[in-house]
């Protein structure tokens, strides 16, 4: 049996009629005809009472005709389902999230535009460290990873830019230099600096660093976070100074001011990674919008950023 002879019991039952029913279906009636005593030959019931006028199921008939349906309809949705699938529309996808990540603002603004696109997608979002990140890749517990680069132990996975997001200082509230809103990295070469492990994010941490070098002073370390995001509370509570990505100013311990930096501050670079090889069109249509999303917020802080100059020229 194919569900080819389901589709035709359910037209005859629904017809009444072989003539009626062959003619729905495109075919002539005396196959069909066959078809349906074939069925009923491998199932051994009788389906159908043969009338001088059309046919009549029978009490098993009335029976199967509503499992016949909902097997075909459950083939019409596995169809339907493998379409949506090949072109993107239809499935989940697992993102990771390295440290603060999830505070980018392009974070929900992708979600919310891919779900307004491929509302049949559901998404997981799942926060941890690059290390972690890289070991879910490759144990396929995600899909796609935004990471903090370079990826240690790389091998097997695809990973590119996505961008480089500004970096500011997080001071005590209080603190003496707190009355700057600008600072120069110089100007923190006494402070105990409050940083993350270097496994968690070596190229963030490695760039703090190489940055205060080139600012003429290595940094006097003082305690050290477990997370990126943990550095703001730590700050607040009076322990130290740290370099931070910019979007960590949303976390309000109350206790912490935020402050920009120089020209030759630090960059946290954030990456797309994923396993090689893969080639599902779901994954790319996330990774598509995602860039979208990071190229129109661009494009919005410059207009901002342009705005504020003309503004300060014109007072």
């Amino acid at each position: 049996m194919d569900l080819r002879h389901l589709r035709y019991f359910v037209a005859v039952a629904e017809n009444g009629s072989f003539t009626r029913a062959a003619e729905q279906l495109g075919i002539e009636q005396p196959p069909l005809s066959q078809q349906i005593k074939h069925l009923e030959n491998e199932l051994g019931v009788l389906l159908f009472q043969r009338l001088t006028r059309g046919v009549r199921l029978t009490d098993v008939g009335l029976v199967l005709l509503d499992q016949a349906r909902a097997l075909l309809g459950m083939q019409q949705q596995f169809v339907a389902t493998a379409h949506g699938l090949a072109r993107g529309e239809k499935g989940h996808i697992r993102v990771g999230l390295a440290g603060a990540v999830s505070l980018l603002p392009m974070i929900p603004l992708t979600v919310r535009r891919f779900r307004e696109l491929w509302p049949d997608v559901t998404i997981y979002l799942e926060e941890s460290n690059t290390p972690a990140l890289r070991k879910g890749l490759h144990d396929r517990a995600i899909d796609i990873a935004i990471v903090r680069p370079p990826v240690p132990d790389g091998a097997g996975l695809l990973v590119s830019p996505l961008l480089e997001e500004e970096t500011v200082v997080a001071l005590p509230k209080g603190h003496k230099l707190a009355i700057h809103r600008h600072l120069e990295l110089d100007m923190l070469a006494d402070e105990p600096f409050i940083i993350f492990p270097r496994e968690l994010g070596p190229g963030f941490h490695d760039a703090i660093l190489s940055a205060c070098h080139n600012a003429g002073f290595t940094p006097r370390m003082g305690q050290q976070a477990p997370q990126i995001a943990s550095t703001v509370p730590l700050v607040a509570a009076g322990l130290g100074v740290s370099v931070v990505p910019r979007s960590l100013h949303q976390i309000h311990s109350g206790g912490v001011t935020y402050h920009s930096l120089g020209a030759k501050a630090p960059r946290a670079e954030l990456a797309i990674a994923m396993r090689a090889g893969q080639h599902v069109p779901l994954l790319s249509n996330f990774i598509s919008t995602l860039r979208a999303c990071c190229r129109d917020m661009h494009a919005g802080a410059q207009a901002d950023l342009s705005r504020g100059d003309q503004g300060e020229e014109e007072a």
